[in-house]
């Protein structure tokens, strides 16, 4: 389901300057604080810190497309910011380190947006195609208010093998939102199943055949025998 843009309510996180740097913000890890830093055009980056548990909860509603209006203790004014990068803890997912993009409400700026299909491919119902995604997100460019939380696309008009949607397809407000990629790039295919190679089938023994190398004997003669040597067991040349 997509989730709508919250146009009533804005989204808001209290954070405190940071003094801690370097290796000591593992410390702060500990505690449930993560460090992070406000970065923007014309404006001096920041260190700051916020609680675990409330920059999760913020992330939940604002993703990196919604504004969050920081509150920094100690400074009057909100600064309207984007979540624009957390660095993850590669064994847990617990956010390690977060930036946040100060931004300029009157300013178009850049975003990743992903891209999320809907509706039903009759070459999937129909046929058994496969519904392949080649485009998990893209860039697009508007005001802050204007960014999307996703890109939409349809695949209902995906009707036989080798259709496809391409970048043009996206259904988008084209007079406020641009998407940086080129209008023919494809983004969804339908493909026609592979077919399951068959197993390979086991050589047939022929009958006297032996193993490659020996030599049959003749109808009425026995195949001779490798003796063991005098003084040996014929089990002394068998691996421990």
């Amino acid at each position: 389901m997509t989730k709508e843009k919250n146009t009533k309510e804005q989204i808001k996180l209290a954070v405190k300057p940071r003094k801690v740097t370097g290796r000591k913000v593992k410390n702060l890890r500990r505690e449930g604080i993560v460090p992070a830093n406000v970065f923007g055009n014309k404006i001096k980056s920041v260190s700051i810190q916020v609680a675990l548990d409330d920059f999760n909860k913020t992330f939940e509603l604002a993703g990196e497309t919604n504004i969050v209006y920081l509150s920094i203790e100690g400074e009057k004014q909100e600064r309207p910011v984007l979540v624009s990068n957390i660095h993850l803890d590669p064994v847990t997912d617990t956010p390690l380190h977060v930036d946040f993009h100060q931004i300029d409400l009157t300013q178009k700026v850049t975003a990743t947006v992903p891209v999320e299909l809907t509706g039903t491919a009759p070459a999937e119902e129909e046929k058994g195609a496969v519904i392949v995604q080649l485009v998990s997100e893209l860039d697009v460019e508007a005001l802050p208010t204007d960014l999307p939380d996703v890109l939409v696309i349809d695949i209902s008009s995906l009707k036989e093998f080798g259709d496809n949607l391409t970048v043009k397809d996206i259904k988008i407000d084209s007079s406020k939102v641009e998407i940086d990629s080129d209008p023919e790039q494809q983004v969804v295919q339908a493909q026609e199943p592979k077919e399951e190679e068959p197993e390979p089938t086991p050589e047939t023994e022929v009958e006297g055949e032996g193993e490659p190398g020996e030599t049959a004997a003749p109808e009425g003669e026995e195949t001779p025998q490798h003796k063991p040597a005098e003084g040996s067991s014929p089990e002394s040349d068998k691996a421990e």
